[in-house]
């Protein structure tokens, strides 16, 4: 999972893109990377770590133009090395490129056995860098057309944004996997528009920008000196937009698909009380993600809600662990029980998903060394059973508890009282899909919309 930002016409291009990835820092971790254009030629910071602690004022100050876009990425099975942050950018014999990938190339291998044999070579492990060389050799007389060349050969996820010396492209692939919204900034000094594309609007609404539309599945939408042009290149399909978005990925100020997220993990937490009713004397959230949804529990049930676990919001990507190992030590790290909510009280707690069950064992562990009589955990999605190929890293099956075992079972894992997940009806109505036809639930139900089988076990490529 990644997040991109870009903007078209704007001088201060490379700094509202800091700000965009500052805003999509949840969505990756890992590195930064910001590309800008000067209308000459394309210039490249690229840092590993978070926005705020690598991109320095001196970064951006090499960073000129009014076109830019940047990139923050969430580790996955690919390698974590400066060589694999983006924007990849690249010179070819038509010009220079750079380009932003959210999303998973489930061809990509297969793809880039294919390139290698005819002479390409890679300098990078990422799917995304398929998808450059298959620009660079498509035989077509202009950029964007080289573009839509080289996605009717690609398949799965991706929401892309492509950067050159005067234009920037928007790209999503034709089930809409992945979030990509338009937004609009007043317009420049030269009376032109300023255009902006982001994973999320919640970083429009850091900038001030205004959101214009999503960026539809299928469409290829061009920024350039003739101003902003929508393109429908490939055959139209039913969309498919990943539900676990708005179960847990998305912020939750963020309007996925027209619908605040917010509004739909509330959802999800008032109908999982409906479906899984439990006597309780305090609705405890696992912050931050299953805050909506426990207030929404709490709502329907009318049991009182409280901040039963506080999360520290501090924790640096490294930290001195003490030799004298501490039990529980690296959720202790994160969280924190409130006593006096916990004590001698019948504990609901509500989490957004259970992957592995470590952290969820450890959690009601936790509450019931802070005095609590009862725990009873409730899960506002259904059990994760499947891998996503599709740009979340999703853990292999055998890793996945509820691929293995019964809720009973985990249930005795996990030490609760009880235990009950959100039915998938239940969530495809909260996120307004009641027929779920326009979703994709994979990680739960192994529909894969876009076949993987040919992924088989070995190591994947990812954005």
């Amino acid at each position: 999972m990644c997040g991109v930002f870009g903007v078209f016409g704007h001088r201060e291009a490379s700094n509202l893109t800091y700000l965009g990835l500052h805003a999509l820092q949840h969505r990756g971790q890992e590195s930064v990377g910001i590309v800008s254009a000067d209308g000459r030629q394309l210039h490249v910071e690229r840092f590993m770590g978070l926005v705020g602690e690598q991109v320095s004022p001196e970064a951006i100050a090499r960073l000129p133009g009014d076109l830019a876009i940047g990139h923050v990425r969430y580790s996955t099975a690919g390698e974590t090395h400066i060589k694999n942050a983006q924007p990849l950018a690249c010179s070819y014999a038509n010009g220079a490129v750079a380009v932003s990938h959210n999303g998973n190339l489930v061809n990509a291998r297969e793809l880039r056995a294919q390139l290698e044999q005819d002479g390409s070579i890679f300098q990078s492990t990422t799917d995304t860098e398929v998808i450059v060389h298959l620009i660079a050799r498509a035989r077509k007389p202009t950029f964007v057309e080289r573009i839509v060349s080289a996605l009717s050969r690609v398949r799965g996820a991706y929401s892309l944004l492509f950067l050159t010396e005067g234009m920037v492209v928007a790209a999503r692939d034709p089930y809409g996997f992945r979030p990509l919204v338009l937004g609009r900034l007043r317009r420049s000094r030269r009376g032109t528009p300023v255009h902006v594309f982001a994973s999320e609007t919640c970083a429009f609404d850091l900038i001030g920008a205004e959101m214009v539309r999503d960026v539809e599945p299928g469409e290829v939408i061009v920024a350039d000196a003739r101003g902003l042009r929508s393109l429908r290149p490939f055959p139209e399909t039913r969309r498919h937009f990943c539900v676990f978005e708005k179960v847990y990925f998305a912020r939750p100020d963020s309007v996925l698909d027209g619908r605040g997220v917010y509004d739909a993990r509330e959802r999800m937490g008032q109908t999982l009380a409906r479906e899984s009713p439990v006597a309780g004397d305090v609705v405890v959230p696992v912050p931050d993600s299953g805050v909506p949804a426990a207030i929404g529990f709490a709502r329907e049930s009318g049991i009182p809600f409280g901040m039963g676990l506080v999360r520290s919001h501090y924790i640096g990507r490294t930290f001195i662990e003490p030799q004298d190992k501490i039990r529980h030590f690296g959720v202790r790290l994160k969280l924190s029980a409130v006593r006096d909510v916990l004590n001698k009280k019948r504990v609901v707690v509500v989490d957004d998903s259970i992957v592995r069950g470590t952290t969820a064992r450890k959690i009601v562990k936790m509450i019931r060394a802070a005095g609590a009589r009862e725990v009873h955990l409730r899960v506002s999605s259904p059990p994760t059973t499947h891998s996503c190929f599709y740009g979340i890293d999703t853990p292999s099956r055998d890793e996945l508890i509820a691929a293995r075992h019964s809720v009973e079972a985990i249930r005795k894992f996990l030490t609760c009282d009880s235990l009950a997940y959100l039915g998938r009806d239940g969530m495809m109505e909260a996120v307004g899909d009641p027929q779920g036809r326009t979703h994709c639930d994979a990680c739960f139900t192994g529909n894969y919309i876009v076949p993987v089988a040919r992924l088989g076990r070995g190591r994947r490529l990812h954005a």
